[in-house]
């Protein structure tokens, strides 16, 4: 892990609180909520992604198969 995937979470998380506010303020809070619930997901992949090259190496370390 390095410092990009802290960078990009953190810059999705700018943009899409910055469409929030927007959506919110147009009076479609359905739409802010989804595009939220879009964001959360984005992130969780990005982050199960690191999660699962963590556990691969962890196997591998210990020559666990």
């Amino acid at each position: 892990m390095d410092i990009s995937l802290i960078l990009k979470i953190a810059g999705i998380g700018i943009l899409i609180s910055v469409v929030n506010m927007l959506l919110e303020q147009a009076d479609r809070k359905n739409w802010a909520t989804f595009t939220t619930l879009a964001g959360i997901i984005i992130v969780l992949s990005m982050v199960l992604t690191e999660i699962n090259q963590l556990f691969n190496t962890v196997r591998t370390m210990f020559q666990l198969y």
